[in-house]
């Protein structure tokens, strides 16, 4: 039975978000394709008609969320006071403690380095992000890797005290 393209194109995008939420709260590698397509409401055996393989999911999962990055950083630092909001944000224990809403490249660097096809979606996104922060080049790059650093530390660390403090530290620094 076929589908009307614009329900295809819908089921096709909630499957991608889902996947996106579920790949950054708990990596790739513990997340399976039968999960994603439970969390989108659709059965396992649907997901071929919308991908080749779980590594293009990955790709497609990893290019939505750093396109979603994008938007909010293009909106954001606009402005030193979006700037100064949108770091703030960032550098928060809410968004320590939910990775699963929120930076891509936060949640998931250190495994998207060992898969090549979301490897290649992470790169063009990431160039594209530098250039929406407005900065020299050299300038965003830093800003970018402190706020994402301090993040992934953040998120490591089993003490809550000093786990605030990389946060504090970092924001005071940046804004």
């Amino acid at each position: 039975m076929r589908y009307p393209v614009k329900e295809t194109e819908e089921k096709h995008q909630r499957i991608v978000r889902e996947a996106s939420r579920l790949f950054r709260e708990r990596g790739f590698k513990d997340v399976t394709v039968a999960e994603v397509m439970k969390a989108a409401g659709l059965t396992h055996g649907a997901f071929y008609s919308h991908f080749s393989s779980k590594e293009a999911l990955m790709a497609a999962a990893t290019e939505y969320g750093m396109q979603n990055t994008l938007e909010r950083v293009a909106k954001n630092f606009a402005t030193p006071a979006g700037r100064k909001a949108y770091i703030d944000r960032y550098l928060s224990t809410k968004h320590r403690d939910h990775p699963e809403t929120g930076c891509t490249m936060a949640a998931l660097s250190s495994e998207i380095r060992r898969e090549p096809v979301a490897r290649d979606a992470f790169t063009a996104s990431l160039k594209e992000i530098l250039a929406a922060i407005g900065e020299e080049r050299g300038e965003a790059i830093l800003t970018t890797a402190t706020m994402v650093g301090a993040m992934m530390l953040a998120r490591a660390v089993t003490d809550e005290a000093f786990s605030r403090e990389i946060l504090k530290e970092i924001r005071e620094k940046l804004t």
